[in-house]
């Protein structure tokens, strides 16, 4: 088939080629928006004109493309509604995407590796690697960080691939997609609202209403998830525009953090499973495309690897399910991903009015095509529903899969039933497939929290960070994929590390038993044990055709599958997994779960954020308080031993495979410049007021 590449420099300077199989239809690349100046000659380079070692400096790219695809390619009609799809004089489905290129300006400095940015809700995720700026806009050295991935000399690409990305976060334009969008074809569709402010007014649906009678659509409201929610009367709200609603009379505010859900019947919904296409083509084009085709990576990229964080890793589990990872020349897409929280559960990608944007958590987006069968890779039968599949079913027929690090902190397992990522649908292990390690990383949350702020928790969030982990890791990735070398094995909760969940009948969340994980009594700190459970929804008929006729659906008897969390220590920080320096030489008990307070909807699950719990400084303070928790001047004694004790779990990583040299030295670096009993004045002693002695007895 013909098509054409444009290659746009500054108005117009196009190119034409015979494409083989990748239906990236035409680039352009904006000048304004570039850094390129072997594009553009007069630009500077990227980051201020920053080298990085052997590889040199790097230039950035900036544009649109265009694609097609054929709906009757059995590859592409697994996207829900393609049949539907507006069609080209040539019968093919058209979109149109945000691009990104970073590339060394000498390319044959390079490693010949492409690493796909999968950004998050449009914004990249490259700064996480680097230590430096999140921005899908890198500008400056501030920018690059540390520039690790530079320096190894990966070229790095992106694309706009989710439909419900909103124009601009920041100062930041977000990387967008735009997919075919099916007037009419009225359907049912659902909005959870919450709002953890008192000033919200109004609320903003993800599809336009088909009606704008009242009493077609229900609003209802309750103060916590457990709590029997109250249907509210048309009098108390009314729609302001087909696409958003208010409380009655005009101006009253939602109630802070209370619990609203809208079920109303929508219309026009939009092919959203386009941008997984989009994302092979992408992908394919840049590996496989001549300089000719226009392809500014071409006869540089020998091995592909993709890195993304939360909402794109789960997109990803959808990517390798859907067979996307098979390309139209019937190749592999991705040789390697490296997914970070992405747990066992997609992104309703591929359903009609599916919310890309939801994500379910303790309390936040409950009743979602989200966590659906199948969750693990490999397949096996859902003793619930009576199907058998996996996600790599298609990728195992087409000799497509890739090697896959799937990493997931304590959170995913806390709030979005992360076992089933590697445990059958009765909570028995799953053998691990050749092609994929899993890794817990232990007693950490979603994000990377910040220890001076509790934001809506009752306590401060956790701050141990992974992302001196990835690096190591996708260096071990790329050796797995290129040279065979095997990777740092899995860990993950095994046997007697295992705390399993009760569920309760009747309640959205379960319980994990204090005694089960054995979690210590700290003063001052609930410990409720709730958790998400992960039920067996009816979402209607046609599911596993992406049409959802049963929106929202109930819980009403409906069963729920075993899921467990890894047991604590007497710190209460988690035994299995990958013990980062914070959890092994630990000033804290951290953990991946934390409880909201009051006035944000406590005492239910506050999503994403996990716990920092500091440890008193001296044996005498946690006497005192009563807490079981041993003391700094009883794990360390001084400052010294702290930094011992740092360096020896640092150590231990990089042995194990988890961390580079320079990361371990950075953890030893930065214990020796803590305050951890180094106070001023204390001499470097936990408890400077006592004598040298040594009484490590302990009677608690």
């Amino acid at each position: 088939m013909k098509t054409r590449i444009a290659l746009a420099v500054a108005a117009a300077f196009a190119l034409s080629a015979q494409l083989a199989e990748a239906r990236i239809t035409g680039v352009t690349w904006s000048a304004a928006r570039s850094q390129a100046p072997t594009m553009f000659p007069g630009q500077a380079p990227a980051f201020g004109g920053l080298s990085f070692g052997a590889v040199g400096q790097y230039e950035k790219l900036r544009g649109t493309a265009t694609g097609e695809l054929d709906p009757n390619d059995p590859r592409n009609k697994v996207i829900t509604d393609i049949e539907l799809a507006p069609r080209n004089p040539a019968g093919m489905v058209t979109y149109s995407m945000d691009v990104f290129i970073l590339r060394p300006i000498n390319q044959s400095n390079g490693n010949q590796r492409l690493l796909l940015d999968f950004n998050n809700r449009g914004q990249m995720r490259l700064g996480r690697l680097n230590d430096g700026t999140v921005t899908s806009d890198p500008i400056t050295a501030a920018d690059a960080g540390n520039g690790f991935v530079m320096h190894q000399g990966f070229a790095i690409a992106g694309n706009g691939w989710d439909f419900g990305v909103p124009g601009v976060t920041g100062v930041t334009p977000n990387m967008k997609i735009s997919v075919p969008q099916l007037t009419g074809l009225p359907g049912p569709s659902y909005e959870y609202l919450v709002f953890d402010n008192a000033t919200t007014t109004t609320a903003t649906l993800t599809f336009p209403a088909n009606d704008l009678t009242k009493s077609l659509a229900k609003l209802t409201v309750r103060a916590r998830l457990d709590d029997a929610p109250r249907i509210m009367l048309e009098s108390e709200w009314e729609y302001a525009s087909p696409t958003q609603i208010r409380l009655l009379p005009a101006g009253t505010r939602f109630q802070q953090s209370a619990i609203y859900e809208f079920t109303y019947t929508a219309r026009d919904p939009v092919v959203s499973g386009v941008g997984l296409a989009a994302t092979r083509d992408w992908v394919t084009f840049l590996r496989t495309a001549t300089e000719a085709q226009g392809n500014p990576l071409a006869g540089h990229v020998q091995h592909t690897y993709s890195y993304s964080i939360s909402q794109p890793s789960r997109t990803l589990n959808d990517f390798v399910l859907f067979g996307f990872n098979e390309g139209e020349d019937g190749r592999r897409v991705l040789d390697g991903i490296l997914s970070h929280t992405g747990g066992g559960s997609g992104d309703q990608i591929n359903y009609r009015y599916g919310q890309t944007g939801r994500t379910e958590r303790n309390r936040q987006n409950h009743l979602y095509p989200e966590g659906v069968f199948p969750f693990a890779n490999q397949v096996l039968t859902d003793h619930l529903s009576g199907k058998t599949a996996g996600r790599t079913e298609r990728c195992e027929a087409s000799g497509t899969c890739p090697m896959r690090f799937e990493i997931n902190t304590s959170n995913e397992y806390w709030v979005k039933a992360g076992s089933l990522l590697h445990s059958d649908t009765r909570g028995k292990d799953l053998k691990e497939p050749d092609n994929v390690r899993y890794y817990l990383m232990s007693g950490q949350s979603h994000g990377v929290g910040d220890i001076t702020d509790m934001g809506n928790c009752q306590q401060f969030t956790n701050g141990v960070s992974p992302y001196p982990a990835h690096r190591a890791m996708l260096l071990a990735l790329d050796r797995w994929v290129s040279s065979g070398a095997k990777p740092p094995k899995s860990e993950i909760p095994r046997g007697g590390e295992r705390a399993w969940v009760t569920h309760r009948p009747g309640f959205q969340t379960g319980v994990v038993p204090q005694g089960e994980l054995g979690w210590p009594s700290i003063p001052g700190v609930l410990y409720t044990g709730v958790i998400t459970n992960r039920y067996f929804l009816d979402f209607g008929s046609t599911l596993d055709d992406g049409i959802i006729t049963n929106y929202p659906p109930s819980l009403t008897g409906r069963p729920s599958y075993p899921i467990f969390v890894s047991k604590v220590d007497d710190d209460g920080n988690e035994t299995a997994g990958v013990r980062m320096p914070g959890v092994e030489a630990p000033v804290a008990t951290t953990t991946g779960w934390a409880l909201r307070r009051a006035e944000f909807g406590g005492p239910d699950g506050c999503e994403s954020d996990g716990q920092h719990i500091p440890f008193k400084a001296t044996k005498a303070e946690r006497r005192a308080a009563g807490d079981p928790r041993k003391s700094l001047e009883e794990r360390y004694k001084t400052h010294a031993g702290y930094v011992k004790a740092v360096k020896k779990a640092a150590e231990k990583l990089q042995k194990q495979g988890f961390l580079l040299p320079a990361d371990t030295q950075a953890f030893v670096h930065e214990a020796e410049a803590s305050t951890v009993c180094n106070a001023p004045g204390s001499g470097g002693k936990c408890n400077p007021a006592a004598h040298d002695r040594d009484d490590d007895d302990d009677d608690d």
